[in-house]
């Protein structure tokens, strides 16, 4: 089947995976904004280290509860339930944030906003990759980064706006995601389910019409018969199951560059960005500007990844970004610890975001999105990014700690010595999948 035979179903395709990946905006939302409203935060609730890494924290401890229940919720009643909840939970978070009267009831609602970023975090890469031909399951994948550093970039410029409104500022900051919320979740009530989790349904017809919808009728016949031969004998399946010996492999890999991922320290460029250049003398405005060059450098170096990833692939992608960001960082170290100026600190500062960009930030989720066979699909997605949230919530959580013990240099050195271990496992363990089917991805896996 050539690919011209796909080629009218491209926009239908496009706009199915932009309106899921408004999930993704969304996740961008929740995790960006705290770096803008976090120097306001300090002094409305007098956030000591260990408050500050918590409260930032938070987010990842809902996110490991939206990633189980996420997990459960895809594989018995489909992917788009779960989307509509995640877009309810994201409205009801911000304005709960946006009202809070005392620190507890704020760090509930970043929580309760963290139950919805976990779900979308799993629901929309996994829908989209359910939902895509081969040929452009990396782009379309990758367009749920795009949305999140979107959400990231947008996030950043409204923070800069109002950052002049005075110390109550941080509560439009919070509040204006309810805006986006409510559009994901009319846009959600328009999406089709995924053919996938319908053939596993052994609802057949619903499954033929989505996947004529999507490509020609030789491309649905072709697609709804290798599904169907990959969930032979298919049941319900429990989190035990994705340990058994003939996915052990894949599971291993997918948690592994989970953690990775997050354990390479950009996460703390992203939300800590004024406590690195208060650290060196900036002051709030120049603080604040730098979150706003983070995200638009990290948006570019975003689109050139989606235009690389069915091209150069995943794991040359993944050895490049890894290694770069070891030899980044051991810089940026460097000239942290000398309190080089803004500009300086900068430079290195948007290099290190440009690599992630273009590397592990993208490219985890594809991989994440596809290398699980299709009966276990849900579950196993869900182990992989709770363990991704956790590394999360480990990075963000010891951050301040450690840079008050180590200075804000001091983690860095740590986070290169991880980078390279990163770039070892993804060396010996990560094969290549561009360009091959969900089914044929598990064949492989099965005769591995």
């Amino acid at each position: 089947m050539n690919d011209s035979e796909l080629n009218f179903k491209h926009s239908y395709i496009l706009g199915i995976s932009f309106i899921s990946a408004l999930g993704g905006y969304l996740f961008g939302f929740d995790f960006a904004v705290i770096a803008g409203a976090l120097p306001f935060l300090r002094e409305a609730f007098g956030l000591n280290a260990w408050w500050e890494g918590f409260l930032t924290g938070s987010l990842a401890l809902g996110c490991i509860v939206g990633c189980l229940l996420a997990g459960k919720l895809a594989d018995r009643y489909g992917r788009k339930p779960g989307l509509l909840l995640a877009a309810l939970i994201f409205a009801i978070s911000s304005l709960g944030m946006a009202y809070a009267s005392d620190l507890s009831i704020f760090v509930l609602m970043r929580f309760a906003a963290g139950i919805g970023v976990g779900m979308a975090s799993m629901l929309s890469p996994l829908y989209i990759a359910e939902i895509s031909p081969a040929h452009v399951r990396g782009r379309n994948v990758a367009i749920n980064q795009l949305t999140i550093v979107i959400g990231i970039l947008v996030t950043n410029l409204i923070n800069y706006t109002l950052a002049d409104n005075g110390p109550e500022a941080w509560r439009w900051m919070f509040g204006l995601g309810t805006v986006p919320a409510v559009l994901f979740f009319i846009g959600v009530l328009w999406l089709p389910e995924s053919p996938r989790w319908l053939l596993k349904a052994r609802q057949d017809e619903r499954a033929r019409k989505v996947l004529s919808a999507i490509g020609s009728e030789a491309f649905a016949a072709e697609t709804f018969s290798t599904i169907q031969a990959s969930l032979k004998g298919a049941a319900r399946q429990s989190f035990r199951a994705v340990f058994e010996k003939a996915v052990r492999p894949a599971v291993i890999v997918g948690i592994t560059l989970a953690v990775f991922q997050q354990l390479c320290g950009i996460n703390v460029v992203f939300n800590y960005t004024s406590t690195i250049f208060e650290s060196i003398g900036a002051d709030l405005d120049r603080q604040l500007f730098e979150t706003v060059a983070i995200g638009t450098v990290n948006l570019i170096f975003t689109v050139i990844a989606m235009w690389q990833v069915d091209k150069l692939g995943r794991r040359p992608l993944m050895l490049i970004g890894s290694l770069g960001l070891a030899v980044v960082y051991l810089v940026l170290a460097g000239v942290l610890q000398l309190e080089m100026n803004a500009t300086v600190v900068s430079i290195f500062v948007l290099m290190a975001i440009a690599m992630y960009a273009t590397s592990l930030a993208p490219v985890t989720w594809v991989l994440i999105a596809e290398i699980f066979p299709n009966k276990i699909r849900g579950v196993a997605s869900s182990i992989a990014i709770v363990s991704l949230w956790i590394a999360y919530f480990i990075l963000v959580f010891t951050f301040p700690i450690l840079a008050e013990i180590l200075g804000t240099y001091g983690p860095f050195y740590l986070y290169a010595a991880i980078c390279f271990a990163g770039f070892l496992f993804v060396k010996h363990r990560v094969k290549e999948t561009k360009g091959q089917t969900l089914e044929e991805l598990e064949q492989q896996l099965i005769h591995r």
